[in-house]
């Protein structure tokens, strides 16, 4: 029984967690029926956070059930960029346009590098001279003679100056010594204008990506043309940028004349920092830091943590600003800048950082709400693999997305939270009293003890 009655007990003084104990909930739509949903925590979140971990979020479903989820920060994904090389072009001229393109003969410079490359008929100068049509391009795609060849996955074309129109159906093959030729591709090139001098082209021959150094491109359909310009495609791989937050924060006046401060959002944990500054030239050489009350005084000493410039100068016309540092370690509710000489105006200090992925369950009855801002909130974030049992990181990153509204404010949470920050100050200040008054009770107790002690003392003497 006793034990019954202490669960019972413990059960009544659980404090709720329902949508309603939240000040704010961001309605949240999923698409289709899928087990498992992922979001890019939005601003909301990160603006109406009571915590810096986060602690205080939540995922609901449409009867106020809790759905399990996990917060995340996804892998790099790989990302492949395009970097454009030049392209040698040789024309190769014949009697008519499709003329056989074998036995080439080429000139070789002293750097190793092609001079010249022409037909087996076109050997004498007189010949050459009669053949007027062309029949083909020799493309040499090498940037150094005694580099490897670069990897290429696509050709792009450009037209000759002073042409808007064009088709063509263009092959194309390559070789690494100018003897044998492998087919490789073959593309509808086309360049349509209208009257408004608006072009729609169709400019690219994509291919497998593959080591290339010299190309021959030959006309099945459409007339032989000297192009303005080929720029080689080679694929770059790297990592594609995460996606970033971010906030200007207004200037708010330090306790110094030098200082100027900025209220840091609770759930704002930046990774980088910058100073807006949009016109004239202006340097600001500044410390970052915050401030720190002292224990016996109760005065406020500035808390320098990193050092940087920041400017914004103008250069023949165009704009030199300097780009966001990295944040220093977090600095709590307040950051305070400190300038050798303080700005004229006074300018809001740009903020930003990475957001994590919720990764969550969707089950229960939809539409799910992500109810945020709850102080003292217990942690509900999960481990991934609580959340999504067995998904591999590949799988993760294509989850489907689900997509968020703006955050709706709760009044009546918001007023209670109010109201209990004010009331929790009051009992500090009652708390604080009575310890004030529990001392000099206590002083008071102290000497009377002392003043009878020297009394006692003069009576017996």
């Amino acid at each position: 029984m006793n034990v019954l009655l202490l669960a019972a007990a413990l059960t009544t003084a659980a404090p709720s967690d329902t949508p309603q104990d939240y000040t704010h909930l961001i309605p949240l739509a999923v698409n289709g029926k899928p087990s498992v949903v992922q979001l890019q925590l939005p601003r909301d979140a990160y603006l109406n956070a009571r915590s810096p971990s986060l602690t205080d979020l939540r995922v609901f479903d449409a009867h106020g059930v809790q759905q399990p989820f996990a917060l995340r920060h996804p892998e790099a994904a790989a990302a492949v960029t395009q970097r454009a090389l030049p392209v040698r072009i040789f024309p190769l001229m014949a009697e008519r346009a499709d003329a056989p393109l074998a036995g080439l003969e080429v000139n070789i410079g002293t750097d190793g590098r092609m001079v010249a490359v022409h037909l087996p008929a076109a050997r004498d100068a007189a010949t050459a001279k009669a053949l007027q049509r062309l029949a083909g391009l020799v493309l040499d795609l090498r940037q150094d003679a005694s580099a490897e060849p670069p990897v290429i996955d696509a050709l792009q074309f450009t037209l000759p100056p002073g042409r808007h129109t064009y088709t063509g159906q263009v092959w194309l093959e390559a070789s690494d010594d100018l003897k044998h030729w492998e087919a490789v591709g073959v593309a509808e090139l086309s360049w349509l204008a209208n009257d408004s001098a608006e072009t729609l082209a169709n400019d690219k021959l994509e291919f497998p990506a593959r080591q290339m150094r010299y190309a021959r491109l030959s006309w099945r359909g459409g007339e032989p043309l000297q192009f303005g310009s080929i720029s080689a495609q080679s694929p770059v791989q790297g990592n594609a940028a995460a996606p970033t937050e971010s906030l200007l924060l207004p200037a708010q006046p330090g306790r110094d004349p030098r200082d100027l401060q900025y209220a840091m959002p609770a759930g704002v944990t930046p990774q980088r920092v910058g100073l807006q500054i949009d016109s004239g030239n202006v340097v600001l050489p500044v410390t970052l830091g915050n401030y720190a009350q002292l224990r016996r005084s109760g005065q406020f000493r500035f808390e320098p943590a990193a050092r940087t410039t920041f400017y914004r100068l103008e250069q023949n016309g165009s704009a030199r600003t300097s780009g966001d540092v990295a944040a220093p370690w977090a600095l709590g509710a307040r950051w305070v800048l400190r300038f050798d000489q303080p700005p004229a105006d006074k300018p809001a200090l740009r903020v930003s950082w990475e957001p994590a992925t919720l990764v969550f369950v969707a089950g229960g009855t939809p539409p799910y709400a992500l109810a945020v801002g709850r102080d003292k909130a217990a942690p509900a974030a999960r481990d991934i693999g609580e959340v999504a049992p067995g998904f591999t990181p590949a799988e993760l990153r294509t989850l489907e997305r689900a997509s968020a509204s703006p955050a709706q404010a709760q009044a009546d949470v918001l007023a209670a939270a109010a109201k209990r920050a004010v009331d929790d100050n009051s009992s500090a200040q009652r708390r604080l009293m009575v310890l004030w008054g529990v001392l000099v009770l206590g002083v008071a107790v102290v000497a009377g003890m002392v003043w009878r002690l020297l009394r006692h003392a003069g009576t017996t003497t």
